[in-house]
């Protein structure tokens, strides 16, 4: 029966993530109801039902036909997965909780930032004061280490290309998300995060071509490589060192 109320639990989250990814880099406001972007009529209650709505309605607007965007579906799936799993893995603990704060941000940053490049202080900042505050509720201070570390680390390297480049080469939304992943997985995990993450965009890049595409958002890769960390971090970690051993 747990299962069953975490499912729709997050499906009604994953619901208000979409509006957030949609509204909050066009800075509209969260409250009016859903409606079709192109001819603006108002979605109704029984056509705004997570999942299945999308599917019944065959992924386009009931009045106009305008396509709808896969990631509403998407998001609201992802959203459930991640909700049980975080429960599979901590139980109704203060650190389920936590992730699932971690990863309810981070649901929306992911998409706003592979679609806008942005990632917005109201999302980043929130996030790292949050971190802060389960780390002092656990009174686990280590993680404010981590912290740390994932703002000086990008802060530094983002310097100091800048300085030998002109250029600007990570941006300021990467920073705060790094320096909120050090205080919600402490300094292994931000240090494992950065690192999968460089090597997972790198694979990405070599497969898109550098010449296609001269920017991306890092933001999704840090976000999935701190899935990792929790959920596999321990089993890559083994199987990575076992390569020298």
């Amino acid at each position: 029966m747990i299962y069953f109320f975490i499912f729709l639990f997050a499906l009604a989250f994953g619901s208000f993530f979409n509006v957030c990814i949609v509204r909050l880099p066009q800075k509209q406001s969260l409250i009016p109801p859903s409606h079709c972007p192109k001819c603006n009529y108002k979605i109704t209650k029984l056509q705004n039902i997570p999942i299945f709505s999308y599917l019944f309605l065959r992924g386009k607007c009931k009045n106009c036909g305008l396509k709808i965007a896969i990631h509403y579906f998407l998001v609201e799936l992802i959203t459930p997965i991640i909700f049980i799993l975080l429960y599979l893995k901590f139980g109704l603990t203060l650190e389920f909780a936590k992730h699932i704060i971690f990863f309810s941000f981070g649901i929306i940053i992911f998409f706003i930032d592979y679609f806008h490049q942005i990632i917005p202080d109201k999302l980043s900042l929130p996030l790292i004061l949050i971190g802060i505050i389960f780390a002092i509720l656990a009174k686990n201070y280590t993680l404010i280490y981590g912290a740390v570390f994932g703002f000086s680390f990008f802060y530094i390297l983002g310097y100091f290309f800048q300085y030998f480049t002109k250029k600007d080469g990570i941006g300021g939304g990467d920073i705060k998300l790094t320096t909120a992943i050090g205080a919600f997985f402490g300094l292994s995990g931000v240090v494992f995060t950065i690192v999968v993450a460089a090597v997972i965009a790198l694979i990405f890049l070599i497969a898109i071509g550098h010449a296609k595409r001269t920017y991306f958002p890092f933001g999704p890769f840090l976000i999935f490589a701190s899935f990792l960390y929790l959920f596999f971090g321990d089993l890559i970690t083994y199987h990575y060192w076992k390569l020298f051993l």
